[in-house]
């Protein structure tokens, strides 16, 4: 019988986070806090940009937008905001954050190496550019190597797809 495997990846539906987006930027136009800030929440190619007249609005904006994403089922692991700290640009604060698609090499070693020392014996993990191929003989072993991951704190979210 051939190996059953699945692959690991960190993928980010952008018409969730468009959606999210389109949703906070209506908040913030309407919400009476947000009225004469200057605050605004848009694209800026594949980032996304907060602006504001002050750090606290444009922590304000964020925060709005977090939960839109929540609601959305979109994981905040996948836009990388930094060390959340608006920069003062001119008479406004900036904050911009790029979304995050796929695993990185450190974080694909990371994975890797959790799935070697406390996964099921057997079990093997290649880097496939950025993303994992697991497989194994036991499907049920490949589940407890998903679950095992899902109980990590990792840096990137993680899917699991093309299980076979």
């Amino acid at each position: 019988m051939a190996d059953s495997s699945f692959d690991i990846v960190s993928k980010v539906d952008k018409q969730e986070v468009d959606n999210a987006l389109n949703q906070a930027a209506k908040e913030v136009a309407q919400r009476y806090d947000f009225k004469g800030v200057g605050a605004s929440i848009e694209w800026s190619g594949e980032s996304v940009t907060i602006k504001a007249n002050t750090a606290e609005r444009v922590l304000a904006v964020l925060d709005v937008f977090e939960t839109k994403l929540v609601r959305r089922g979109v994981s905040l692991k996948n836009i990388d905001f930094g060390d959340k700290e608006p920069k003062p640009s001119g008479k406004e604060h900036v904050l911009s954050g790029p979304l995050k698609e796929g695993i990185d090499q450190e974080n694909a070693k990371k994975i890797s190496k959790i799935i070697r020392d406390e996964g099921p014996k057997g079990i093997k993990a290649q880097i496939q550019g950025d993303e994992l191929r697991v497989s194994g003989k036991s499907r049920d072993d490949l589940q407890a190597v998903q679950q095992l991951l899902k109980g990590k704190d990792l840096e990137v979210a993680l899917q699991y797809t093309n299980y076979r």
